[in-house]
């Protein structure tokens, strides 16, 4: 009898194997027909974006691990074009106005997976709206938003448009679509600061204006003219003094109106730095506020309660409107958000009281 072979029975080469399936690999036009969503949305998930549902993230993640898939590393990295951030471009000399609506971004931003980066530039130069065009394109932003005085450029703006990059703009009035717009409606503000200098018997009135070329500057400086003309009441042009929005300029602002014969009983500053300045000019003189001198200023910055005395002020909600800009630009391009309508209004302190006289 044979015993049998210990040898493991070899296949004929000529006969034909039973063909293996390859596994099916799963893209991300598979993955985005199954959940039932674009690819951009899927390409949005992979890259964890904060700008899709938190529902249709779970959905997705969970399909991609079912199905196994996995995405390709070097198509992930050029898959989302844009980067996580957002810019604020500004040409304002106001630093108190600039980290108030930084620090009002930052609070939208804080969460999201978006940072935000700042772009100062000077508006007077030819050229800076060439140097905004590559900081946008340099950082790949999702968006911008323009502070003023930039906001109020409307050939930025079409740079901007050209170039594809969202933005949204803060401004005194409105200049764009509802959507890209933050109205701060200045001149409402100034015509409370007119009716109340005028209500406390104020005649011999010193007006600070800003740069003539800043949007703000001319609403409100129209906007507290008018109201005092409409309370019979002009002001002689040697009591409109330009300034430039900076608490030196206050200074020498207040000393020229502090010159005049007779002298002015109350100074309305267009904005709290010059204010400030106001204050300064008004202590060299030996002069007290408000016994011999009222004064006002704009914006409610953290400056305005801390001087002494502190400061009446038109309250305008900067941070807020640096929270409103960023998260205009978050919004999804099918579902943009329009910011809620902003009033600023008259915060009275203890730097102004009837006049002596």
């Amino acid at each position: 009898m044979r015993k049998p072979s210990s040898k493991v029975p070899q296949h004929d080469a000529a006969r034909p194997t039973a063909a293996v399936a390859a596994p099916v690999k799963n893209t991300i036009n598979e993955i985005a027909r199954l959940a039932g969503v674009s690819k951009k949305t899927v390409s949005r998930i992979i890259n964890d974006s904060p700008l899709v549902r938190e529902e249709t993230r779970e959905k997705v993640k969970a399909l991609m691990l079912e199905v196994g898939y996995s995405p390709d590393p070097m198509a992930r990295a050029l898959a989302f074009r844009r980067s996580f951030l957002i810019g604020m471009v500004y040409d304002n000399p106001n630093a108190e106005y600039i980290v108030n609506m930084q620090n009002g971004a930052l609070d939208s931003l804080r969460g999201t997976g978006f940072e935000l980066v700042v772009h100062p530039c000077d508006s007077k130069h030819a050229d800076y709206i060439e140097g905004v065009k590559r900081f946008a394109q340099q950082q790949k932003l999702h968006g911008v938003f323009l502070v003023p005085r930039v906001s109020e450029d409307q050939a930025l703006v079409d740079m901007l448009k050209d170039i594809g990059c969202r933005y949204v703009r803060i401004a005194a009035i409105s200049l764009d679509e509802p959507e890209r717009m933050i109205t701060s409606n200045d001149r409402q503000g100034a015509i409370e600061v007119a009716n109340y200098l005028e209500s406390l018997g104020h005649r011999h009135i010193g007006l600070v204006t800003g740069p003539r070329r800043y949007l703000s500057t001319r609403e409100r400086s129209a906007g507290f003219l008018e109201a005092l003309a409409d309370r019979h009441l002009e002001l002689p042009p040697e009591h409109i003094v330009e300034g430039g929005y900076t608490f030196e300029s206050g200074v020498s602002c207040a000393e020229q109106l502090l010159a005049l014969t007779p002298r002015p009983t109350a100074i309305f500053a267009l904005n709290d730095e010059m204010a400030a300045g106001v204050y300064k000019a008004a202590y060299r003189l030996g002069l007290s506020v408000p016994e011999d001198l009222s004064v006002v200023g704009f914006d409610d910055s953290p400056i305005a309660s801390r001087m002494w005395p502190s400061l009446t002020t038109v309250r305008l909600p900067i941070r807020d409107m640096g929270l409103q800009a960023a998260g205009m630009l978050l919004a999804d391009s099918a579902h943009p958000r329009q910011a809620p309508l902003i009033r600023p209004h008259l915060t009275k302190r203890e730097s102004c009281q009837p006049p002596k006289h």
